[in-house]
């Protein structure tokens, strides 16, 4: 089961994909893409670990190069998140560009029994960008899309209220 989970920020995108993970099998893997850059990150990642406290995680560190990642076969992996994967993997020393971010998205999920991917909507804040950001931003778009076209189900989180797109919730 691939399914993929997007929203904005705060929106409870993350609270629903750890929802759907704790009633799917064990093992259970959280895959963390972020890096610690300062201290607001260090902040996000410990909140994060606490809310998964207890939910039968263990956490897999993997910033880039996701065909790297140590799972288990019969595992349900929660990548949390695709937006701090391809910004990784675009701006990183070690990154491999946007091909990679899907090459590794889609590794996952050939090795593992469920995978359930978090994702950013960035597209609404009716700004214009310019430059990398602008950049990072169309390769998410095409991201997004590559992947929901591949998923089971693509629900979008706002106000903490899942609006199924693509498939079925499991409740």
């Amino acid at each position: 089961m691939f399914a993929m989970i997007i929203g904005g920020s705060a929106s409870g995108k993350s609270a629903l994909a750890e929802r759907w993970a704790v009633s799917l099998p064990q093992p259970r893997i959280y895959l963390a893409a972020m890096e610690v850059f300062d201290e607001e990150s260090r902040r996000r990642i410990e909140r994060h670990r606490a809310l998964r406290a207890g939910k039968g995680f263990e956490t897999v560190e993997a910033p880039t190069a996701l065909w790297n990642a140590d799972l288990p076969s019969d595992s349900t992996v929660l990548l949390e998140d695709l937006s701090n994967l391809l910004a990784n993997e675009l701006f990183s020393p070690s990154g491999g560009g946007s091909e990679a971010a899907l090459r590794g998205v889609q590794s996952v999920r050939g090795r593992c029994e469920n995978l359930i991917l978090v994702t950013n909507e960035v597209f609404s804040g009716g700004a214009d960008y310019a430059g990398e950001t602008a950049d990072y931003l169309a390769e998410l778009a095409w991201l997004n899309r590559t992947l929901a076209a591949e998923a089971d189900t693509v629900a979008e989180v706002v106000c903490g209220l899942p609006n199924v797109l693509k498939g079925a919730l499991p409740w």
